[in-house]
């Protein structure tokens, strides 16, 4: 990588604050940049840095008064950096198409264009693998899957019978697509398993990630929207249908039959209880546990999960709760005194 200042800003469509013959020679964070690095400040309340920084450009959605570095204003800095590490920074090494000669393929599958399908990779009878995908090392494609154009399934993943996948599906080493519902009969006392015998949708443009769960519903489909981007550790329960374009972040937990709209953002450690709605862009804070229907565009926090401000509300009343307590204290004393007096008093 050799540009200048002026080159990346024509990629991006920026306008440059600065020097636009400044040599950018490598890509790093504002903290950990050397001279020749380019960088970004997607939040305001770290353009101090900019002070500090050793990198040479830095992307900024608002030109800043410091002049030390060069500037290519651009509407989403984040997005931006993506763009330019996509283009200027390191290269994975290409994947060579083909069948490796210890993967094993079953009867009738169809392989696209340009597949590529890695050692000890499975892929079982009458499944179908789209234009351009990557099957890593040890990964599974059970018997009738469908996967769409240049999806990737990296090492270690399993993609169950009859589950389908569109078009550019990333999976994560270690998730499973398509495990069976969690669903007992109980009878005095024994569990009795019930069959699953649905299947995964997952939608176009899907990233699917590390040691994930989503589980086939028990009749029909458990359905992952186009656009939804899903953290490691996740579970989907069975018949859950999540929309379009929704952001799950690590270790939520999502109970059967639920259903979220488009847009939904899940922080980390959510729990939702079964059989809810999940309204299109709603907000539900880190370690929330929802157990009623949530509307649209809702912000809500906390367990149980209530609306944002009512949660700060009762957190800043919880902690002043030891001081209130000495206060009752100090004022039950008081009291006490004065009835003492009183009683004192009646008697003289």
């Amino acid at each position: 990588m050799q540009v200048t200042v002026a080159q990346v800003a024509e990629f991006l469509g920026g306008k440059v604050v600065g020097d636009p013959q400044v040599k950018v020679s490598g890509i790093s964070s504002l903290a950990e940049a050397k001279p020749g690095d380019i960088s970004f400040l997607a939040n305001p309340r770290y353009e101090p840095m900019l002070e500090e920084t050793a990198a040479s450009a830095v992307l900024v959605a608002k030109a800043s008064s410091i002049d030390r570095v060069s500037q290519i204003v651009v509407p989403n800095p984040d997005y931006a950096f993506a763009q330019v590490v996509e283009r200027y920074g390191p290269q994975p090494r290409p994947v060579k198409p083909g069948v490796h000669p210890t993967a094993v393929i079953g009867e009738d599958v169809q392989l696209g264009e340009g597949v590529s399908i890695g050692a000890y990779a499975v892929v079982g009878d009458g499944s179908v693998i789209g234009d351009g995908c990557r099957l890593y090392p040890h990964s599974v494609v059970g018997d009738d899957c469908q996967l769409g154009p240049d999806c990737c399934i990296y090492p270690h993943v399993t993609v169950r019978e009859g589950c389908i996948l569109g078009a550019r599906v990333f999976v994560h080493s270690g998730a499973v697509i398509g495990s069976d519902g969690f669903g007992y009969a109980s009878v005095e006392g024994v569990h009795h398993k019930i069959p699953q015998v649905g299947i995964v949708v997952v939608g176009d443009d899907v990233e699917i990630g590390a040691n994930t769960a989503i589980d086939r519903a028990r009749f029909g489909k458990t359905i992952i929207g186009s656009g939804t981007k899903i953290d490691n550790l996740v579970q989907v329960a069975h018949n859950v249908e999540i929309g379009q374009h929704c952001i799950i972040v690590a270790q939520v937990g999502i109970a059967g039959s639920t259903t979220l709209g488009h847009h939904v953002t899940m922080a980390g450690q959510v729990g939702v209880v079964g059989h809810l709605h999940i309204g299109d862009q709603a907000v539900i804070a880190a370690r929330a546990g929802v157990s009623k229907n949530v509307p649209a565009k809702a912000v809500v926090a906390g367990t149980p999960a209530k609306d944002v401000k009512m949660h700060h509300a009762q957190e800043v009343a919880a902690r002043r709760l030891p001081r209130l307590h000495q206060t009752v204290k100090a004022l039950e004393q008081r009291l006490a005194e004065l009835e003492q007096r009183l009683g004192e008093g009646s008697g003289s």
